[in-house]
Formats: structure tokens, C-alpha cells, sequence
């Protein structure tokens, strides 16, 4: 498991690289789609690997956990085989989903005591079980249990927090050490920077992150209703601090347009549900802005759904057969959506890559924001 920096813009912090797994090569910057329980909602795996082709795709230990639980992940032979993919797999640790069960869970030292959103039952994650459950599901990246601060976060709270994540995490590495791998592949773990948006807390942790020595590092806490400028500052400080030989993960974000500042900042790693939770609703990225399809100005309109030819629905499909089926409430028409804007986002960090290694980033870039800022 090791990561490999290619290329460095001139012009800003953007890299190009490489992070090799036992299921395969990652070439960063990368966007995984994320399949919560087992599956990217509406797709295929077949689709997912022969018209959106991610590197990588993301599981989360919360939803996994509660079902179809651990032990028939453990069954199965882990989640790779439990859902028929051969690529890698990155999971979550639960702490977001800790964070947005603010009404049904108690934070302590200990762990975190939650409410099933399933069926109201009772349940304890630990850094300690954390670490063990994930070694079952076995992701090839795994992350830290740690706790996800609200926006706005009073600083001592904040404070507090950071500290808290931070000796979860020596729990998550001790754990670790004495826990062998349950399949035949590596685990790569990747601890999580915190600090809400307070500069000093998130240098703070961003060194000591740094410190650990992981294979990669992420940074949470962010996308939580903040202003983008915070979320750039916030980035833009962490990643000053992280060591350039590994590779950052911004954990759930975002638009394009913040994928693309986040790579101008020096991420190479990203997540997010707004791609195919905007399809299931009608609302479709481009490269020269955002469609809702549902609008009735697409009723006649039976141009490629985008004829840039993303994927073989943007061709195959017209803009009005599209808005048909959302209208006639056919599950078809979100999962034409769904594979488009994944496609168009594993579109965007590809290009993003060719422009870096090209050495014309900052240029395309820019013209991209001010494009796909427009409402079509």
C-alpha cells in the first residue's frame, strides 16, 4: 500500500498521483461513489464498472454494520465478495453518522452509545470495535473512528472534540497492531483531522495527524453547513501541514465546483452523495452548468442528455425522453440520472489529472467554475 506523487502544478497546490491496493491502482485526484449499504443506489456493478469505471468506490461501517451486519459480511468472505466487486473499497468509520444521529446518541470517553435509525435498538462503537468491524467488512481503506463536530461548534466544545479524536485514534492504533487482517489483502488506515473551523485547532490537528505516520490522511468535519470560503481555509491550512507523500482525503464533499477548489488546495481524495441523491431528484451536472431535468422546458428538447458523451446514457438517452420518465415516476429516469452525474463526476477529476500533468490546470479550472456555475 503506498502512494505514488507524480506531478505538482506550478501555478497551484493541485498533485497528480497513484495509490496502489492489493485490488488495484488508484490514480488521484479520485472521486469515489459512494455505496453506503453494499451498493451505489440506482447502478449496476456491471454499470458501475463499464460506464462510470471508478478507481474506487466507498462503504460506511455504521449502515454495514446494521445491516446486513458483520457477521455475514464475515460469512460472505467480506464485503468485496458479499456485493461482487473486484476493485478497492473504502469505508467510512461512522463517526458522521454518529454526528447526524444528534437526538439518539450519548458521546463518552468510552465510545459512542446510539439508537438503530432502523429499529430504535441500542448499540456501543468504540475505537476499539470500530477497528474490528471494519477489519471483517475489510475495505482496503480504513479510517479512524472519530467525532464529527457540528457548524457552527463553540470552540471549547470544538477543542474538546479534537482532543477526544485524538486518543480514539491512539485506541484505533493500538487496536490495529494487535488485530490481524481477516482476508487476504491490506488494510490501509487513514486517520482524520478535526478542529471545526477554528485555524489554530486545525493545525493543531493536522500535526498531529501528521505525526502518526499513516499510509494516507483525511480531513472530516467539513461540508457540515459551513461557507465554502471557511471549507477552503480550513483545507487550504491542513494541507500545508500534511506530508506531501501521502495522500488527503476530504471526506464528503462535494459540488464540482468544490472538487475542483479542494484540488487547487492539494486533495486527492473525495467523496460524495450529492451526485446521486441530486439524480434520484431530477437534477443533472454538466460541464456548462446544472439541468433540472423536471422542467418543462426539456419536454421537446431531444438533444443528448449531454453531448459530451460521458457515458453511454448522455448519447443514448435525449433530454426529453428523460424529463418523460421522471414525469411518468419510471425508476428508469433516475437511474439514467444517477449514471450520468457519476459519470460526469469521475469525468471532472480525470480531466482534472490530464490538466495537471499537462501543466494547464489553473486556467481550466477557473473557466470550469465559471461554467458550471450557470443554471441551464
Amino acid at each position: 500500500m503506498k502512494f505514488e506523487l507524480k506531478v505538482k502544478d506550478e501555478k497551484t497546490k493541485a498533485r497528480a498521483g497513484v495509490f496502489f491496493t492489493d485490488h488495484g491502482a488508484i490514480e488521484t485526484p479520485i472521486f469515489m461513489p459512494v455505496g453506503t449499504v453494499g451498493t451505489v443506489k440506482g447502478v449496476h456493478q456491471r454499470e458501475l464498472k463499464e460506464d462510470v469505471k471508478p478507481d474506487i468506490i466507498l462503504g460506511n461501517t455504521y449502515h454495514l454494520y446494521l445491516r446486513p451486519k458483520t457477521p455475514i459480511l464475515e460469512k460472505a468472505g467480506g464485503l468485496h465478495k458479499f456485493m461482487n466487486w473486484d476493485k478497492p473499497i473504502l469505508t467510512d468509520s461512522g463517526g458522521y453518522q454518529v454526528y447526524s444521529l444528534s437526538g439518539r446518541r450519548k458521546i463518552k470517553e468510552e465510545g459512542v452509545k446510539f439508537k438503530s435509525h432502523i429499529d430504535g435498538s441500542y448499540h456501543f462503537f468504540s475505537p476499539e470495535n470500530v477497528m474490528e468491524i471494519q477489519r471483517k467488512i475489510g475495505a482496503d481503506i480504513i479510517m479512524a473512528f472519530d467525532e464529527c463536530t457540528p457548524y457552527p461548534c463553540d470552540y471549547k466544545y470544538a477543542k474538546r472534540s479534537m482532543h477526544m479524536t485524538h486518543r480514539w485514534l491512539k485506541r484505533c492504533i493500538t487496536h490495529l497492531d494487535k488485530t490481524p487482517l481477516k482476508y487476504s489483502h491490506n488494510q490501509a488506515f487513514f486517520p482524520i483531522v478535526q478542529g471545526s473551523t477554528y485555524k489554530d485547532l486545525r493545525k493543531q490537528s493536522a500535526e498531529y495527524i501528521a505525526g502518526v505516520g499513516a499510509v494516507g490522511n483525511a480531513i472530516g468535519g467539513l461540508s457540515v453547513g459551513e461557507p465554502a470560503e471557511e471549507m477552503y481555509e480550513m483545507t487550504d491550512i491542513v494541507c500545508s501541514i500534511l506530508p506531501e507523500d501521502k495522500p488527503r482525503y476530504l471526506m464528503g464533499v462535494g459540488t464540482p465546483i468544490n472538487i475542483l477548489e479542494n484540488i487547487a488546495l492539494g486533495v486527492d481524495m473525495f467523496d460524495c452523495v450529492m451526485p446521486t441523491r441530486n439524480a434520484r431528484n431530477g437534477m443533472l451536472f454538466t460541464a456548462y452548468g446544472t439541468i433540472n431535468i423536471k422542467n418543462k422546458k426539456w419536454e421537446d428538447d431531444f438533444s443528448a442528455i449531454d453531448e459530451m458523451g460521458i457515458t453511454y446514457v448522455d448519447t443514448y438517452y435525449s433530454k426529453a425522453y428523460l424529463r418523460h420518465l421522471f414525469a411518468a415516476k419510471e425508476l428508469l429516469g433516475k437511474q439514467i440520472a444517477t449514471i450520468h452525474n457519476l459519470g460526469f463526476y469521475l469525468w471532472l477529476v480525470r480531466e482534472a489529472r490530464k490538466h495537471i500533468i499537462d501543466g494547464d490546470f489553473y486556467e481550466w479550472k477557473n473557466k470550469m467554475v465559471i461554467q458550471m456555475n450557470n443554471r441551464l
